[in-house]
């Protein structure tokens, strides 16, 4: 069975096309996160001193392990797709079943993160207070903007992942049919570029809200 649509002449020009394709949505992609770290950037400017405020409320070693979590999801996801091409069907089951484990334990732990910033009433709101600031002189009202992008932005980020989670699991389903060979794997190519985007973009999320103190 030919997994070239009729209107390719082969299937190098069909990927080709899907790689072109799958480009261009990320380059909208970058403008949206781009949008919200343009935000970011003109108020962190505005308020430094609240900005770092807000950010010695949130753990580096939480967000130093989610980082490490999604790196390594980035690798195995690229394993996966290396062994769809050497025709390992098993292997790249696997590989991408441990790509949406580890995806999930970054949303575990985020969730996680969460709950402790509700907990502590550092979610934008009626209910929010600066309990027990580093810099008393500092205006709560401005930390609870950070608070406010902190949010914006790696709530999009998890929205993302969760996206990323579903697709991978149908793909999973079908590389297990045989979907994929050496031959045909470009679905698994376009999500691994989907994936790779997320991830980058929580690398430059962590330092941003994380080490900008």
């Amino acid at each position: 069975m030919s997994h070239v649509a009729h209107h390719f002449d082969d299937a190098q020009q069909q990927l080709d096309a899907a790689t072109i394709g799958m480009w261009l949505f990320l380059a909208t992609e970058v403008l949206f996160f781009g949008g919200m770290f343009l935000a970011y950037t003109v108020y962190r400017t505005q308020y430094p001193a609240a900005f770092e405020e807000g950010s010695a409320h949130l753990s580096v070693p939480i967000g130093t392990t989610n980082t490490a979590i999604l790196l390594t999801s980035s690798l195995s996801m690229a394993l996966a797709i290396h062994a769809a091409r050497r025709n390992r069907r098993w292997l790249s089951v696997a590989l991408l079943g441990a790509t949406m484990l580890l995806g999930a334990a970054f949303l575990g732990v985020k969730a996680f993160e969460y709950a402790d910033k509700f907990e502590h009433h550092l979610v934008p709101g009626r209910h929010f207070a600066l309990e027990h600031p580093h810099n008393p002189d500092v205006s709560p009202g401005h930390v609870e903007l950070f608070y406010g992008l902190y949010f914006a932005m790696t709530g999009m980020h998890a929205l993302h992942m969760v996206i990323g989670l579903g697709v991978l699991a149908v793909l999973a389903v079908m590389t297990g049919r045989g979907a994929f060979s050496a031959e045909y794997h470009t679905p698994l190519e376009m999500t691994g570029l989907y994936w790779h985007f997320v991830d980058m973009v929580w690398v430059f999320l962590f330092p941003l809200l994380y080490l900008i103190g």
